[in-house]
């Protein structure tokens, strides 16, 4: 079953167009992973769906109901854990909690009820009386979940919600998103750690420049690129003083991943160059630790198909 859908929504900001003829269908029961680089749209698209943007062109529904004409009806289907921690720091837990909750007209008994069941499912029962001000990240964006789901939405959006946390805390979170998939909350999640999205997704979305460029299960985007090789050279040295540009120029290679001592290179399959790339290496005087070659995975997807890393 369908629940949310985009059907050609476009919006600009002056001359700039943020979002542009996007076309998207969410099932029920999905973990929806939104992928692309900084500027892309995601954010924009994400805050049309929530209605604290207007669309300038298209429609945006949510279990058949118009956002624009059915607000109340809509906004009460949605949770949101926003990118900024969105929580007050003068107010204990449990009090963020019962303030957000009620916004979505839950009063009385079964608004207690409902915070200290979110507080519990988040790991911060323990903590309801205390005040977040004294909190560490990961527990403050475990809070900001709390506060988003003790309505108990239908779906909900969580826009990179394990940005800046300890490794501890993020799988928490990870735990947490299959978890309320498993009770039936439908998940939209962007995120700028791919692994994340091809450990929980079910269906991603690539945007680039405002538009959706790729589509499908992690498999199926995998599958786009399937004539391509990739190549890891691991080095000793640091890989910062690798010439990007340089590799770039030998032939059949289509992109290039730096990281700290490593380099991954993205090669047409038809082209053979693995003589050459070796050759850069040690005609630089970089000393090779490992050459390995690699199927294609969703980093390799993303970068043939923006020419950008997710963290860019």
């Amino acid at each position: 079953m369908t629940i949310v859908k985009m059907d050609q929504v476009t919006k600009k900001f002056g001359d700039v167009t943020a979002v542009d003829k996007v076309s998207l269908e969410i099932e029920e029961g999905e973990i929806f992973g939104l992928l692309g680089p900084n500027g892309a749209g995601k954010s924009t698209a994400i805050n049309m769906i929530t209605g604290l943007l207007s669309i300038d062109k298209g429609s945006i529904s949510i279990y058949g109901k118009d956002v624009r004409k059915d607000k109340m009806a809509t906004k009460s289907y949605v949770g949101i854990v926003p990118q900024d921690i969105a929580i007050y720091e003068d107010l204990t837990s449990l009090e963020n909690v019962k303030f957000f909750a009620s916004l979505y007209g839950l009063r009385g008994k079964a608004l207690e009820e409902a915070a200290l069941e979110a507080l519990e499912f988040t790991g911060l029962s323990e903590k309801r009386n205390q005040f977040p001000k004294s909190f560490s990240g990961g527990m403050k964006r475990r809070l900001n979940i709390a506060c988003a789901i003790a309505h108990k939405p239908k779906i909900i959006i969580m826009d990179e919600p394990t940005v800046g946390i300890d490794p501890q805390s993020r799988n928490h979170i990870l735990q947490s998103v299959k978890k309320l998939n498993d009770m039936g909350s439908t998940i939209i999640y962007t995120s700028h750690y791919m692994e994340e999205v091809e450990e929980i997704c079910t269906r991603i979305a690539i945007m680039d420049h405002g538009k959706v460029i790729a589509l499908g299960t992690c498999e199926e985007l995998e599958n786009m690129i399937n004539d391509r090789d990739v190549v890891v050279v691991t080095i000793s040295d640091p890989a910062s003083r690798v010439d990007e540009k340089s590799i770039r120029e030998i032939p059949g290679v289509e992109n290039v991943d730096i990281g700290e001592n490593t380099v991954k290179i993205t090669s047409a399959r038809e082209v053979t160059n693995l003589d050459k790339i070796i050759q850069y290496f040690l005609q630089n005087d970089f000393t090779i630790k490992s050459v390995e070659s690699k199927t294609p995975d969703l980093e390799t997807v993303f970068l043939s198909l923006t020419g950008r890393k997710l963290r860019d």
